[in-house]
């Protein structure tokens, strides 16, 4: 599908970069070893579009190398559900065509920046396009977290952890851990407690400028980790403060078509709308 791509734009004047280890004009098979590996970061300079062949995983991956240069992303899923992506891999052909008549538009998605502190001291920054979470390392053990809210604590909860998502990430772990379906064009953000032992523990969406802050509160429990997009991690001592906020660079996403969002759930997750309650009832002759 590289070289297929690659060729088909090629026809039409446009120059393709691939990533180091991958060429697309040999005939050696192209493995998912040398797919996955970046080496050196190929040059985004020049470039309109960065064009993703793979699930929503790696399209993450992608925003890695595409968000602090502003190109945006292109997505053909090969995954399973593929969220981020706007074309499958049987769509190709008709992707390239829009590519090559610029026929798509633009979206910024929101990001979430996130701050590790320790003793008053930041250990380590990151950021994330779907979710900043806060996790148990160990199966058998939970963790005991504190959530602050605009600088006001919320609650304590004994749980598995805490994801706090943007609304891109709603359709992603949030949305396993029971959160609710936030549509993209929302600049909201979102906190979904993770098996919380607690009698207060919803899903709470905040306005997009709500600071919030996780603390990982006792020795007595388990050990903690920070993941970004489930891809960067760091280890937390008790004690660690995590504090996440609306980023001020955001990821453009190409959007090939102007269908609504609600198409892509129905879509992405195959749900029934042409039961008894929808089409076929609207269509049913009177008695």
């Amino acid at each position: 599908m590289v070289r297929d791509f690659s060729r088909r734009l090629g026809e039409h004047g446009i120059e393709v970069e691939v990533l180091p280890g991958v060429d697309v004009n040999d005939h050696a098979p192209i493995t998912a070893t040398m797919a996955r590996d970046l080496g050196a970061d190929p040059s985004l300079e020049g470039a309109e579009l960065v064009v993703i062949l793979g699930g929503d995983g790696t399209i993450l991956r992608s925003a890695e190398l595409a968000r602090q240069a502003a190109v945006p992303l292109l997505g053909v899923n090969l995954g399973r559900v593929g969220f981020l992506a706007e074309a499958e891999r049987e769509e190709v052909g008709w992707m390239v065509d829009q590519v090559v008549n610029r026929r798509y538009t633009v979206q910024e998605r929101m990001a979430v920046d996130v701050d590790v502190i320790e003793d008053g001291v930041t250990v380590g920054r990151s950021w994330a396009l779907n979710e900043a979470s806060v996790e148990k390392c160990a199966r058998e053990r939970m963790i005991e977290l504190a959530v602050e809210i605009d600088g006001r604590p919320l609650s304590t909860w004994g749980c598995d952890g805490v994801i706090m998502a943007t609304p891109t990430g709603s359709t992603a772990y949030a949305f396993s851990g029971g959160g609710p379906v936030l549509w993209p064009d929302l600049e909201a953000l979102l906190v979904v407690p993770i098996s919380a032992h607690a009698l207060f523990a919803r899903p709470l969406v905040l306005g997009p400028h709500s600071q919030l802050a996780v603390e990982v509160m006792s020795e007595n429990f388990g050990q903690a980790v920070m993941w970004c997009d489930g891809r960067r991690s760091f280890d937390l001592s008790p004690g660690a403060r995590i504090e996440v906020r609306r980023s001020e660079i955001g990821v453009p996403i190409a959007r090939l078509s102007n269908s609504p969002f609600t198409d892509r759930l129905v879509a992405k997750f195959d749900l029934n709308v042409e039961g008894w309650r929808g089409r076929a009832r609207r269509s049913r002759p009177e008695a």
